[in-house]
């Protein structure tokens, strides 16, 4: 398993958190890739442009998951969610990241980290990270009503395929300043073109 990790630029003060608590946490034959936006990168990047730049890094396969987030998370996860093959959850909380990764089986997850982080706050960030890779994706929840949770989950990831066009269609059809700026972020780029299929 291959697991992301891209924020918006206005949190990269957040991006090491997020990294280091990733790794701590993911399963032992997983490798996390960072992918920023840190601090020390020029170019700033918008919750629009990261959703673009996860979408490339999950339909290409270059990576199998994302963990990402904005100030809210509200609003990396909408966007996320409009790019084709992606399925983004919200996890404000432990409770949330675990049902997420064991009902909708999603492949990218987004975390509010601008709000108040405080002590407290970097602990509820740790504890709903360590929920979310706690068990293998998918198991369907509560146990009793797993085997109807996971058609569910199926026919929602059937339909959304169905109703959507292909990455390398949809790439096109972007505006060029997002274009040139997703074509600035050299790590993602070359990362795609080393492990993934071409799709720009």
């Amino acid at each position: 398993m291959r697991i992301g990790i891209i924020q918006a630029s206005s949190q990269a003060e957040k991006n090491e958190l997020i990294f280091n608590t990733v790794k701590k946490y993911a399963p032992e034959d997983a490798e996390v890739i960072n992918f920023g936006c840190t601090l020390y990168e020029q170019e700033k990047y918008s919750y629009i442009d990261v959703s673009v730049l996860v979408g490339l890094l999950l339909s290409s396969g270059a990576v199998d998951f994302i963990v990402t987030g904005c100030s809210s998370g509200q609003g990396m996860m909408l966007a996320c969610n409009s790019m084709p093959g992606v399925i983004c959850g919200y996890a404000p909380t432990p409770k949330d990241a675990y049902l997420f990764a064991q009902i909708n089986n999603g492949n990218a997850i987004s975390l509010p980290l601008g709000e108040d982080y405080t002590w407290a706050s970097v602990e509820n960030f740790d504890k709903t990270i360590k929920a979310l890779f706690s068990e293998p994706f998918g198991q369907g929840y509560p146990r009793s009503e797993a085997e109807r949770k996971l058609k569910d989950t199926e026919m929602l990831k059937k339909i959304r395929s169905n109703s959507q066009i292909q990455f390398k269609d949809f790439f096109n059809l972007l505006d060029t300043s997002i274009i040139e700026k997703i074509n600035k972020k050299n790590d993602v780029i070359k990362y795609v073109n080393e492990y993934g299929k071409s799709l720009i």
